[in-house]
């Protein structure tokens, strides 16, 4: 089968499976079994696609998350390893690590600290755009950790990763950032969340804890959907000031940010 052909048939049951984006993850999935990308896709129109494709394309059909079924996603400057045992790094998330780096400018090699690093994308991203600062990522999940190492082994990137839960947050840092988990059901929400590690999607409670145990100047906090204005407050009751809400890209209030 030629790539061209390969695109319209898998675009055909992407749809069919219900995917959002049929024809964006089928060039995404084309490119990668071709070695180029996505818009290196359409000089290779005519190029042989192998047996590569099918396993991939069964995968995304059954709504696997594409960062891991292609392997590797895009976060800020990084490519980052992606695969079950932490979550996707997500578009939302950048806007997290923009906050971060805007409160430590002017801080000479500040130290910070990320709770539930996951993949690591906050905490590499940091040390990648602010080589001096001293950056540790704490995770309860081993296998989160062993990802986030292979992360930080391939980006050359020089961070303490160790197991570790909310109570690191009280170790003393300049900022403390956190992607905790904050989804309460992932009834109605898109079924490739259910391939991700439910640990890190399902809880509560986990802003106003960090917020409460934090020795920190800045913390910077990532929420969910319709949840700023309970975290701003529970981040004001403890002691914070300089209370500012983020929106994402698509108008979300999605981080919530205070000072010490």
């Amino acid at each position: 089968m030629k790539a061209r052909e390969a695109l319209a048939e898998a675009e055909r049951r992407l749809a069919a499976a219900g995917v959002e984006t049929p024809r964006v993850d089928a060039e995404l999935l084309v490119a990668h079994v071709l070695g180029t990308t996505r818009s290196g896709v359409y000089a290779q129109l005519d190029a042989s696609v192998d047996g590569a494709l099918e396993p991939l394309l069964v995968r995304r059909e059954r709504r696997e998350p594409l960062a891991y079924v292609l392997g590797e996603w895009g976060f800020r400057r990084l490519t980052l390893k992606t695969d079950a045992r932490a979550l996707v790094p997500r578009p939302e998330t950048e806007i997290v690590v923009e906050r971060a780096l805007v409160l430590l400018a002017g801080t000479e090699a500040p130290r910070v600290l990320d709770l539930g690093v996951g993949s690591g994308a906050i905490a590499l991203a940091l040390k990648d755009e602010r080589p001096d600062a001293l950056v540790t990522g704490v995770d309860v999940s081993r296998d989160a950790l062993a990802l986030a190492r292979e992360n930080a082994a391939r980006l050359g990137l020089d961070v303490e990763l160790r197991e570790g839960g909310v109570a690191a947050a009280a170790e003393g840092w300049e900022l403390v950032v956190s992607n905790p988990p904050y989804v309460e059901s992932l009834d109605g929400l898109q079924p490739e969340l259910r391939h991700e590690p439910e640990p890190a999607l399902l809880g509560g409670g986990f802003h106003e804890r960090i917020a409460r145990s934090a020795d920190t100047r800045f913390l910077v906090l990532e929420v969910g959907d319709g949840q700023a204005a309970e975290v701003a407050g529970a981040l004001r009751d403890a002691g914070y000031r300089d209370v500012v809400t983020t929106r994402d890209l698509t108008g979300t209030e999605r981080v919530v940010e205070g000072t010490r």
